[in-house]
């Protein structure tokens, strides 16, 4: 009731107002008052909108400074002919915000218009404001990547090409970008706008150029769309592809000699890159290069280079490419060696020989850069003559060859000597002369002779009962005499044919004054010698050859000591020995005879031993002139090519005969 009273107070003043004289220039003080203050639209008078609902603000004092009441708010709204889009809509007094005001229309610049209506009906001015509404989406925007590769260290740059035309109405805002490995991104989370700050060139549509930074290594998919002043984004995304490298082409180095090489050297650098690769592409593409001690570097277009390093002494290498997207080695380059060495070794005999070691052939072997090998020669033959070098056994250490030279086995005469020892590039020299400028030659014997006497007691040949053995012993001397004590010797036995054992060596030694005695075992018949190897100055040497003869041994039985002339056999019966020589299968033959007193042996019968060199023959009297003769029988084991023992009979055997 209160409100009203002064709603009814207010229009009464504002009434006898205009009756009143000057009430022409009153009214016009009130009407001025119905202006709306700060009139605007939600979202920006400039900003252009995307939808077509809008707001309208304003600002209204307080009526007790208005001094009357505000009965209602108009408003309508022209196009951008001036035709009216919306007609005149009358709100309640009290109304300071228009909450919806829907378009009608498609895109375009619109005017709302707003004034205010007194409690006398009497009207104020109106207040416009503009309506920018744009729902047309930009068409798509086309993102180009650099050509090629961009290096790792690089910033990539891609270029918005502009959408094509016609351009929405609120025009190209700018463009929004995303970066990602292909899986499917979008620049905007919405699903036809672009937020303010999701629009990464903001600069209209020529604004098209963005930097993405350095990016990571291999294949990046770089998407985008263009973004109307409305804020509405293209309805395609469409991507491009951004390849970064960052990791410098891999380059090995072939034909560096893992030692020291004897003349030029040839290497080559190949590079690979299993990104931006390395095909050769023009002065500004991948490259191989090669920069030998520091010197200008030898630059191949492509995947490989190569270099010839010639002279003496160690030569670096350095070695680096770049691929195809920029990335290049050459502040860290590796580095390789490469020795060259052109020149032969200095090679030279001793200058005298080891009066203690005559046949010990000593060289040494210098070079001044790649050092001496450890190989060589060296190598004899007869002084002045037109013969090959031998080769002797060689041992190369330390720069030194050693050889030992088996003298014994040459005979008497004067000998020259070649070595050849090589340098650790290959390198090889041979020289004949010692250190000393002297021909290296020497004379043999070259050792003290030695000689060696030895048999059986001073005699070369000894017989020997069958199942005994032997003493053999001698002395070993120098050519002029002296003993030789302490030193080894070999005693060979070589046994007759059909022996079993064809040989037996037996090692003795030597007392101090050069003696040296040794059994000889039980067994057949043999050959004796000593055989003296050689030391250290003496020559090697054989003696004292003799020979052990060892008898037969073989038994005979009687089965009675008389016979009874036409009466029964006497059996004979006896063995061979065997010892150290099998009888074979068949056995041996042996003689059976007999004699009268010490008359001549007669053979009456020979018969074959079994295997075990046993025999068995019966023998009967039967001539009368055997009566009351005594016999004398034996077997007697004859000489045989394949027997190693001598002939010899057994015991004889007595029978009378009655």
């Amino acid at each position: 009731m209160r409100h009203g009273c002064r709603r009814l107070f207010a229009a009464l003043a504002f009434a006898i107002a205009a009756a009143l004289p000057g009430a022409d220039v009153a009214v016009a003080d009130q009407a001025s008052q119905l202006r709306p203050i700060g009139l605007r639209v939600a979202g920006g008078e400039d900003a252009w909108h995307a939808d077509n609902d809008f707001r309208l603000d304003w600002d209204r004092p307080p009526v007790s400074e208005q001094g009357f009441p505000i009965n209602a708010v108009h408003y309508r709204v022209r196009d951008a002919t001036g035709a009216v889009a919306i007609a005149e809509v009358r709100l309640p007094w009290n109304t300071a915000q228009i909450e919806y005001v829907h378009l009608p229309s498609g895109p375009g610049t619109y005017s709302a218009e707003v004034w205010l209506e007194g409690p006398g009906g009497q009207t104020g001015p109106i207040v416009s404001a503009a309506l920018r509404f744009d729902d047309a989406r930009p068409g798509p925007a086309q993102p180009l990547a650099p050509a090629g590769w961009v290096a790792g260290n690089g910033v990539a740059t891609v270029t918005i090409a502009h959408p094509a035309g016609p351009q929405p109405l609120s025009g190209i805002r700018g463009y929004a970008v995303s970066v990602d490995r292909g899986d499917g991104g979008a620049p905007c989370a919405g699903p036809d706008r672009c937020r303010p700050e999701e629009t990464d060139l903001g600069d209209g549509i020529d604004g098209d150029t963005l930097s993405l930074g350095v990016l990571p290594e291999g294949v990046n998919v770089v998407h985008a769309v263009a973004v109307s002043g409305s804020g509405l984004r293209s309805a395609e995304t469409r991507s491009t592809t951004v390849r970064v490298d960052a990791t410098r082409p891999q380059v090995t180095l072939d034909g560096v000699p893992r030692g020291w090489a004897a003349g030029p050297v040839r290497v080559s650098a190949r590079a690979t890159d299993p990104l931006s690769g390395m095909a050769a592409a023009g002065p500004g593409g991948p490259y191989t290069a090669l920069a030998v001690d520091g010197g200008v570097p030898r630059v191949e277009p492509g995947d490989s280079a190569a270099t010839v390093i010639g002279g003496e002494g160690s030569h670096r290498v350095a070695f680096y490419a770049r691929d195809g997207a920029g990335n290049v080695g050459e502040g860290s380059a590796p580095v390789a060696s490469v020795r060259i060495d052109e020149s032969p070794p200095l090679v030279a005999f001793a200058d005298s020989q080891d009066p203690r070691d005559p046949e010990r052939i000593e060289a040494t072997v210098s070079d001044a850069l790649s050092g001496p090998a450890a190989r060589g020669s060296i190598a004899v033959r007869p002084a002045g003559s037109r013969q090959r070098f031998a080769p002797l056994p060689t041992t190369a250490f330390s720069g030194r060859l050693v050889a030992d030279w088996d003298s014994d086995s040459f005979p008497p005469g004067t000998y020259e000597f070649r070595a050849s020892g090589y340098d650790g590039a290959g390198n090889t020299a041979s020289s004949e002369r010692r250190g000393n400028g002297v021909r290296m030659v020497l004379a043999n014997p070259a050792k003290t002779p030695a000689a060696i006497a030895a048999g059986f007691g001073g005699r070369p040949m000894f017989r020997r009962a069958y199942g005994g053995g032997a003493s053999y012993g001698g002395r070993l001397t120098s050519a002029t005499g002296s003993p030789l004590g302490h030193l080894s010797l070999q005693v060979v036995e070589s046994f007759e044919a059909g022996a079993e054992l064809r040989q037996r060596t037996t090692t003795v030694q030597t007392a101090a004054d050069g003696s040296f005695r040794t059994p000889l075992a039980p067994g057949p018949s043999r050959r004796v010698e000593t055989v003296f190897a050689g030391a250290r100055g003496l020559g090697r040497t054989a003696g004292g050859r003799a020979h052990l003869r060892v008898l037969s041994g073989v038994r005979l039985h009687a089965s009675a000591a008389a016979a009874r002339i036409g009466g029964p056999p006497v059996v004979f019966s006896g063995r061979l020995g065997d010892l150290g020589a099998p009888l074979g299968a068949a056995g041996r033959p042996v003689e059976l005879q007999f004699r009268l007193s010490h008359g001549k042996w007669s053979e009456f019968r020979t018969v074959q031993t079994d295997s075990h060199g046993r025999f068995r023959y019966p023998y009967s009297f039967s001539d009368d002139d055997s009566r009351g003769v005594r016999f004398q029988f034996r077997a007697f084991a004859p000489a045989q090519d394949d027997w190693p023992y001598e002939p010899a009979g057994s015991r004889p055997v007595l029978i009378a005969g009655r």
